[in-house]
């Protein structure tokens, strides 16, 4: 045999028996058996333990020292931290608002909240959603405190002074009771029946003559999107925005959903500005109500043009007014809308004017007429007249009205 070859062969048959004994061993060894001792230096007269050092990671249990069987028990100790609500309270006459917010200033709802007025008796937010109203309350100052519930602690008592009469001040908590056009039914809050007269000789595009000093158009969200770039090219002054309405069936205070993109837009384009409010208010209280949120919804914006309360037919709750309520609705929607600085005016038909209104107790506020047709017939003095809703202006899709301006 090749030497060469001869010596291969005995060593690869070393290897093979090193690494068979290797195997063997390995099987036999019990890892989890101590490998050693150890044994710690102590000082003279104290116990020596041995240590064991121990390869298997579970072989701690083993060690009947390793776990204290005197171990306390620990239970977990859960505690309600109450959050904080307050409230916001408000009067118009003779009545009382409250509005619970939490620390955020947004109303709570979803707990039965308890009020207490001193001298008078406690109230129960009965449907939840944050807000108490008590009516016929005598005038004079107040103090209303809220209950602690379950989960909420009040930060305490509040003072209002209740008056006689109404004193057309802007409410400040007001926007906690405005909703958005996707908090309703729109087809059921936002509703109207023309009852403007139309003799068929009405106009229907820009009209200007030497008495008018400004063409304008007003719009709501019936409009959808604009382009207030062209709709100032086609020759439009001015525009006045519905900013809001109430509701029709349920009275609910309702922000137009194309107003603030419509007042930016109109703004940007150079087209001046004014704004209508579409009520639905039953009395004074309502009245106020309404102002107070239009003018929270224009902050501190610049107007040309005033703001207006819309009374018309509505087949809604308003409707079967008496001509005295409906005169105090806008006296006193009016009244609150100057008082806080601004121009305020009344938008109605002739016929409403005439009709629904007494129209000599409102002298003091400006006049916008709705009538269709080659000129008005009210004889009464007025600063704008709406002459068409069938009017075509480039930027708008479908109607519009169109009105002339002689401010």
């Amino acid at each position: 045999m090749n030497k060469k070859l001869l010596v291969a062969s005995v060593l690869m048959s070393s290897l093979s028996a090193l690494l068979i004994l290797g195997i063997v061993l390995i099987m036999n060894t019990d890892f989890s058996k101590p490998t050693n001792t150890i044994k710690p230096q102590v000082s003279q007269g104290q116990e020596v333990k041995n240590t064991v050092e121990y390869t298997d990671s579970k072989s701690f249990l083993e060690d009947k020292n390793f776990l204290d069987e005197e171990q306390p028990n620990f239970a977990i100790k859960t505690e309600t931290v109450k959050k904080k609500a307050e409230m916001i309270v408000s009067s118009v006459a003779k009545d009382i608002r409250i509005t619970i917010v939490d620390k955020y200033g947004k109303r709570i709802s979803g707990v039965s909240f308890y009020v207490d007025v001193e001298g008078v008796g406690e109230y129960k937010d009965l449907d939840k959603d944050g807000y108490i109203y008590i009516a016929g309350i005598k005038p004079g100052e107040y103090e209303v405190s809220l209950s602690d519930t379950e989960n909420y602690t009040s930060s305490g008592a509040v003072t209002i002074q209740v008056n006689e009469t109404i004193q057309y001040e802007a409410l400040e908590d007001i926007m906690y009771s405005v909703v958005s056009e996707k908090d309703i039914v729109v087809e059921d809050e936002d509703t109207k029946q023309a009852d403007v007269y139309n003799d068929e000789t009405e106009k229907t595009s820009i009209t200007k003559s030497d008495d008018v000093v400004s063409f304008g158009i007003d719009v709501s969200a019936w409009q959808k999107e604009i382009d207030w770039e062209k709709v100032k090219a086609a020759g439009v002054d001015f525009v006045i925005i519905r900013c809001g309405y109430r509701g029709a069936k349920t009275g609910a205070l309702v922000e137009d959903s194309y107003f603030y993109k419509n007042l930016q837009g109109a703004k940007e384009a150079g087209v001046e500005v004014g704004v209508y409010f579409f009520t639905q208010a039953l009395n004074e209280t309502e009245a106020v109500e309404e102002a107070s949120m239009v003018l929270a919804l224009i902050g501190d914006t610049e107007l040309e043009y005033p703001i207006f309360i819309d009374t018309e037919n509505t087949n809604g709750r308003a409707d079967g007014l008496d001509k005295q309520t409906r005169t105090e609705v806008c006296d006193a929607f009016c009244k609150t809308i100057e008082k806080a600085g601004r121009d305020a005016g009344i938008y109605a038909s002739r016929n409403w004017f005439n009709n629904k209104l007494n129209d000599e107790k409102l002298s003091g506020h400006k006049r916008w007429v709705a009538e269709y047709a080659s000129t008005t017939a009210y004889a009464g003095e007025y600063q704008m007249w709406q002459y068409t809703s069938s009017g075509k202006i480039d930027g708008i899709e479908g109607r519009v009205d169109l009105d002339v301006s002689y401010k």
